[in-house]
């Protein structure tokens, strides 16, 4: 029976509302065919149903209602907004609350309910049903109407609302006004029956029209419960009244047949396959998706809706991932009629919805005739280009389940990797277009937005330009794993997906602030909204809604606001339309200050106009908990021209790649269908040469009367027979000399073997990067860039003679074959003159090289200090020569700023072509440009670059700075000089190469690079119009201080007949690298690997002892002992690598700690007394091992646990000891309770390994925040396996819980007089051990004055916990320079 709320029973199991004060509960049935009424407060029949309505929908699971004000629809509306389960939001724009509606369904795929009054209210609903049935969202819309006898008679708000959507709903039901001559369960089945319609295949929106008699307000009114005959069962069980069962769509693959069999057949018979990713929306589907990528290993285009564009790719699995062939930027590779001409593909398999790139659908059109395999849930047509030869009506999941049961053959074909290929140097160039454009772009907005999101974040796309620009320039991104566990779970499919939608149902630029706020609320992220300022406008009564945050993330909301349409300027009729025309009918251009619209709604406000502003702003939203929006200034024009850049400069990647991947796939030499050579070797020869003269780098002296030049000869065997070799010769302007370059050198002879190279590194772009991180596993930015060119010379000379070309050939894609055997390939040198001497006779020396045939010259400046003496010799230089001659002056940082100042006063009439680094100070150059009105060049400036280059460079864009000189093997190899001399050339400066006094191997290969710059530059001139940068004199002049050389038939600098300039010729250089040779009278020194040797050692203690392994490199002798002992889970093979480095100049020997690797420890019981393990035993073991090894003072080198014991042993046995290294080292805890904590932690987790496993214990070991680095790294896979390969799990548990940071003796105190020298090494993200590190040498130093001659502390950059392993190159070195200062200190 009724009974009024505030009496209402608590044990009620449900409820519904029939008003404020009244409602049925389940206590009623017992007199439910009685007459109620009450004279007062009693419910009338509209309440009932309205009530029944709004309870049915909770039932079905329907939460959120929009509720638009409305006389005639409040009675629904309050029984919605009365209801204890149902979240009501209200705006007064029907139009803005149904795309809200929308976005709610689009989030959370359950169906949002939209409450209106009768009349225009409900065809204010219209453009959002028609997004909503066009791209098949969930929307329930219930509107109120007037009854029958108010219908075409001009009763008012009366309009005809039956079948008002048309065909664009799923379903219509006009429901009769309400009475209680009606059983009300028809208006159950009704609301059953249409939410069934719009959550099943195809989904969409549902109308209900629901016409009421007054009274509308709770007024009381007779009714009959004889209406709700036949509930009983329905209000007892709180379930829907109908039930709707879905069959599982998988079963209908459960036998496949007929069709099904053909589709499998053309899978399997496909060679060149593709597969496209529409828009999808739900975690499964994406899963799903991502298990038919890995599976078919076809190329993979994603659309930006698929979740996938913007994906994250886990860092550790760089073998798994290449299954996954990506293809992201082929929309702008299509730009290239080359590369549509070329694509051959012979079947196309489709899941998802339409895709956003018109590019791609053109492409696809023009390659048919050949199956294309459509795969949607939906039963509707998706196919505008009408090329889908076999639709699969089928969800994805059932589809990819079909395949996968059906054990499809899968093999990575030479497309695949040729695309890939392509889209990565497209790719490439996009975003080096976007990095140094100075101004705001809306590219770079759609580039910086993947960067912002998260995996906890989700993106909403407005229509026009920003889905758009999205498509083409957004990108995905490596991410460090957040803990083990997820990535065991991703250890299939290593990646993230960001969640992304838009409205493209029918893409409209109507309503899409207020769809991506329901978006928000519906899949509960934080996201957000990139739209444009039309579109804002357009939806500005949105931001009524966004005030009512409920149940949602803060939102942070893009406008891009370029004052109108800005999409019109990228049509066919902005060419041939009338600007004012244009603007005013197309681009619709307004004033309207967006931020004062966020001020009347109270929203926080943020302007971007610059990038950095931009980065500010999304740093300052991301940390806000309100909405942010951030107006982002832009241009109609600037964003058409910069399109059109980027169109351009796409194009010509496009084109070059392809000329080069033709050439690569036409190679019988390459290995399989991954293109890629396999090292079989390294050899390493020394060499010293004599120099006619010292180095103009060296500082100026009389006594020295023999010059040489030394370096190492790397040579580089493929294992087809293969050779190509590199040249490393570091000077004293390296930041390393050859003993570093040996180090380096040493170790990549053992870390290269069997590695693969791919043909399409001399790509560059990136390509030597990744290789380095992901095959070598080392940081590009820790190779000496020395090491690196070579590494880089071999690499490219090996690829060059594997496929019977040269370096030029393999870096240069030539348009006409005919071109590269051209005899006038030829490139100018710079002669190099020494300004030592008076003004004349400066100026004879540079007479004679005029007379020769230079058209350059460089004049080494600064040499004495005085800026007037060589004032005078450029002044004499340029009186003897002439105007004709190109003079540039090198002052190599040697003046202050006033010295720089004045020696261009005296010069700013010779003509300088430009001085080279003419202040020491760097950050006064841009003052030196603007002061002194000399053309400026930079070269130590470029040199101190070591990563990051683009970013550094930015702020030398100043139109003084007019070259760029670049030393390859200073900026670290071809790659690194290429970007600067890409970013050189786009803004119109000079690219200079320059040799470093290197030999003829060297100079060989930096002929044909400059060659290829100057190709590079002239064909920038044909895509960007600009003013043609003049060919350029290369500072190759330096081949005049050979009087020896590395190779018998040094390199041919001369006068050319034909220009009658010096100039060094392409094809010699050619033939010299094919041809090389190496002379044997200069080579001093042949490296090899050294071997490792090892061996078995029992030693005991006390009662226990242990059977060690141990490996020994190196020397034989004892001068120079190094003993390293790992951390725990490792072995003594996780230095094996770093020893072969040092290996010439110590010998070396690891350890495998007891209860480790193969050492085995034996324990002998006591009567009485429990054996165990504790640090003191461990050191005192080793002791006795190093002993036995040797009976020289030994170099300490430990890791983590093996530091501690490195330092115990160091502090307590120093007699045997003659320094230690400590990496990521503690001396223990003083602290008693946080070493009782800490003591029994370490015993659960020993209990635990022994209990679980290994296996699990390695998993959450290695999940803490201390491996969140290691965990990033490329090997981090490869390398936990080893682990698992421990022998003893007792053994390693007694030696976790018996060496106990909070079990062994504190150290603290013993350092105070610790006299040892000790090297402590921490790694730069690892900010636990950087403050012990920190106390630990504050402990030692307190009270000695000369403690910094004795110990040293060393960060290793971009390294956490794990230094050894994620820079082992960083501890090399610094273990080399160790060795050097203690054989200083003894």
């Amino acid at each position: 029976m009724p009974f009024f709320l505030k009496e209402s029973p608590s044990s009620t199991q449900f409820c519904f509302r029939l008003s404020p004060i009244v409602a049925f509960a389940t206590n009623m049935l017992d007199q439910a065919n009685k007459l109620f009424y009450s004279p007062e407060e009693s419910a009338n029949i509209n309440a009932v149903w309205a009530s029944l309505i709004i309870e049915e929908c909770s039932r079905l699971g329907l939460r959120y209602f929009c509720i638009a004000p409305g006389s005639r629809s409040s009675p629904l509306a309050v029984a919605a907004s009365s209801h204890a389960l149902i979240t009501c939001i209200s705006c007064f724009d029907e139009r803005s609350l149904a795309f809200h509606a929308v976005g709610y369904g689009r989030g959370s795929h359950i169906p949002a309910v939209v409450i209106t009054s009768s009349g225009t209210a409900v065809s204010n609903l219209l453009p959002a049903v028609v997004e909503a049935s066009q791209d098949f969202v969930p929307l329930i819309l219930l509107t109120a109407d007037r009854p029958p006898e108010l219908q075409e008679c001009g009763a008012n708000q009366a309009i005809y609302q039956v079948n008002h959507f048309g065909s664009f709903v799923r379903y219509f039901f006009n429901l009769p006004t309400p009475t209680d001559q009606i059983p009300a369960k028809m208006v159950l089945t009704t609301v059953d029956s249409a939410v069934h319609w719009a959550t099943s295949t195809p989904r969409g929106p549902v109308h209900i029209n629901c016409p009421f008699r007054e009274p509308l307000e709770n007024s009381p009114s007779e009714w009959k419960s004889s209406c709700l005959k036949g509930l009983d069962f329905w209000i007892t069980n709180g379930e829907p009244y109908t039930k709707y069962i879905h069959m599982q769509q998988s079963c209908r693959f459960n036998n496949a047949t007929g069709q099904l069999i053909d589709i499998l057949n053309l899978i399997q018979r496909a060679k060149s396959g593709l597969l496209v990713i529409g828009a999808i929306h739900t975690e499964d589907e994406i899963w799903a998706a991502l298990h038919l990528v890995k599976h078919l290993m076809w190329p993979v285009v994603t659309d930006i809706l698929s979740g996938l564009r913007l994906r994250k790719h886990f860092t550790s699995f760089p073998d798994i991932e290449g299954n996954f062939i990506f293809v992201d930027h082929l929309d702008h590779a299509l730009f290239s009629k080359s590369v549509r001409e070329w694509l051959e593909i012979d079947m196309v398999i489709q899941i998802g919805s339409r895709i956003t790139s018109k590019r791609i659908c053109q492409m696809l059109d023009e390659c048919v005739p050949f199956s294309y395999i459509m795969v949607d849930k939906n039963p509707n047509r998706q196919d505008p280009s009408h090329i889908v030869t076999h639709r699969v009506q089928s969800s994805i999941v059932g589809f990819v389940d079909f395949l996968l049961k059906a054990r499809v053959p899968h093999s990575r074909s030479k497309l695949a990797t040729s695309l890939q290929v392509l889209s990565k140097m497209v790719e490439w160039e996009i975003q080096f277009q976007i990095c140094i454009e100075c101004s705001l772009t809306e590219p770079h907005v759609a580039h910086v937005m993947s960067n912002a999101l998260s995996s906890e974040s989700a993106l909403f796309l407005g229509n026009s330009m920003p889905i758009r620009d999205a498509d083409m320039y957004g990108h995905s991104k490596l991410i460090c794993s957040e803990s083990v566990t997820s990535l065991m779970l991703n250890s299939d499919i290593p990646f993230s997906w960001i969640r992304v939608a838009g409205n493209r149902g029918a893409s409209g630029i109507d309503g899409l602030l207020s769809t991506a706020i329901g978006f928000a609320v519906g899949c509960n992220k934080k996201v957000f909204c990139v739209i444009g300022d039309v579109s804002f406008l357009h939806d500005t009564n949105s931001l009524a809604i966004l005030n009512q945050s409920k149940l949602r993330e803060p939102m942070t909301i893009l406008v891009l606001n370029n004052h109108g349409g800005g999409i019109f300027s990228f049509l066919p009729l902005a060419n041939k339309t009338e600007p004012s025309i244009l603007h005013q009918y197309f681009h619709t251009s307004h004033n309207i200050s967006i931020g004062k619209l966020c001020l009347a709604h109270g929203i926080k406000h943020l302007h971007a106009q610059t990038k950095v502003e931009l980065e500010d702003a999304l740093f300052a939203a991301q940390n806000e908990d309100k909405d942010c929006l951030i107006e982002i200034e832009s241009s109609i024009d600037g964003n058409a021209n910069f399109h059109s850049i980027l169109r351009k400069f796409a194009l010509q990647t496009a084109e070059n790649t392809i000329r080069l991947l033709s050439a690569s796939l036409s190679q019988s030499s390459i290995k399989d269908e991954f293109l890629y050579f396999k090292v079989h070797k390294i050899e390493c020869s020394q060499y010293r040469i004599a120099l006619c003269a010292p180095p103009t780098s060296t500082s100026l002296g009389h006594d020295q009367k023999d010059f040489y030049r030394g370096g190492f000869i790397l040579s580089l065997f493929l294992e087809d027979g293969s050779v190509g070799f590199g040249e490393i010769a570091p000077l004293e302007i390296h930041r390393e000399n050859l003993e570093d370059a040996e180090n380096q050198l040493r170790f990549l002879m053992h870390a290269m073997k069997g590695v693969k190279i791919s043909c399409f590194l001399s790509l560059l772009k990136g390509s030597f990067s990744r290789w380095i991180w992901n095959e070598l596993g080392i940081l590009p930015s820790s190779i000496f860039p020395s090491v690196r060119c070579g590494l880089e010379m071999a690499i490219l000379n090996a690829i060059a003679n594997a496929r019977g070309s040269s370096l030029l050939d393999i870096l240069h894609s030539w348009t006409n074959e005919k071109d590269k055997y051209q005899s006038s390939t030829k490139v100018q040198v710079c002669a190099l003159l020494d300004s030592n001497g008076s003004p004349a006779e400066v100026a004879s020396v540079a007479a004679a090289l005029v007379e020769e045939g230079y058209s350059a010259i460089k004049l080494k400046v600064a040499r004495w200090g005085d800026p007037i003496h060589s004032a005078l010799i450029i002044q004499e230089v340029r009186k003897k020569v002439g105007y004709h001659i190109d003079i540039r002056a090198d002052a190599n940082r040697r003046w202050n700023y006033e010295e720089a100042m004045e020696f261009s006063s005296f010069v700013k009439d010779c003509g300088l072509q430009y001085i080279e680094e003419p202040v020491q100070d760097e950050d006064d150059i841009l003052k030196f440009c603007e002061e002194s009105g000399l053309p400026v060049a930079l070269d130590e400036t470029v040199d101190n670059i070591h990563e990051n280059h683009l970013e550094k460079l930015a702020r030398f864009s100043h139109p003084r700075i007019v070259a760029i000189v670049i030393k390859p093997s200073i900026v670290g190899g071809f790659e690194n000089a290429a970007l600067i001399a890409q970013w050189a050339r786009q803004l119109g400066k000079m690219a200079v190469i320059s040799a470093a006094f290197e030999s003829s191997l060297s100079l060989s290969a930096y002929v044909q690079f400059s060659y290829y710059i100057d190709m590079q530059n002239a064909s920038r001139f044909t895509v960007s119009h600009n003013k043609v940068v003049p060919s350029v004199a290369h500072g190759l002049g330096t081949y005049r201080w050979l009087k020896e050389d590395i190779t018998t038939n040094p390199v041919l600098i001369d006068r050319s007949p034909h220009s009658k300039f010096i100039e060094a010729s392409v094809a010699d250089a050619r033939q010299l690298l094919k041809n090389f040779q190496v002379n044997q009278n200069v080579i001093n020194n042949v490296i090899t690997e050294d071997q490792v040797h090892t061996y078995q050692l029992t030693v005991e203690l006390d009662n226990v002892s242990c059977l060690f392994r141990v490996q020994e490199i190196g020397q034989k002798n004892d001068d120079n002992v190094m003993v390293f002992l790992h951390g725990f889970l490792g072995t003594g093979d996780d230095w094996i690598a770093i020893m072969k480095a040092i290996s010439g100049s110590a010998r070396c020997i690891s350890v495998d700690l007891p209860g480790h690797g193969k050492s085995i420890i034996n324990t002998v019981k006591i009567p009485g007394q429990e054996p165990c393990l504790s640090l003191e035993i461990v050191a005192g073991l080793l002791h006795n091992l190093i002993d036995h090894i040797t009976p020289a003072k030994v170099t300490l080198v430990g890791y983590s646990m093996g530091a501690r014991i490195a330092l115990y042993m160091a502090l307590k046995f120093g007699f045997k000891a003659k320094g230690a290294v400590l990496i990521s080292g503690s001396p223990g805890l003083n602290d008693k309770l946080a070493r009782k904590i800490r003591a029994a932690k370490d015993v659960s987790r020993a209990c635990s390994m022994v209990a679980h496993g290994l296996q699990l214990f390695l998993e959450s070991w290695y999940a803490g925040e201390l491996w969140r680095s290691f965990r990033s790294h490329p090997h981090f896979n490869r390398i936990i396996a080893s682990r698992l390969q421990q022998h003893d799990v007792q053994s390693l548990a007694k030696m976790l819980s018996g060496l106990s940071i909070g079990k062994q003796p504190s150290l603290w105190e013993d350092l105070k007089n610790c006299r040892m020298p000790l090297l402590l090494m921490y790694g730069e993200k690892d900010t636990k051990f950087k403050k012990t590190t920190e106390a630990m040498i504050n402990t030692m130093c307190s009270g000695q004055e000369k403690c910094n001659n004795i110990h040293e502390v060393v960060e290793v950059p971009i390294t956490g916990h794990a230094v050894h392993l994620e820079n082992p190159l960083s501890i090399i070195s610094a273990l080399r320079h160790f060795m050097t200062r203690l054989s200083m200190l003894n």
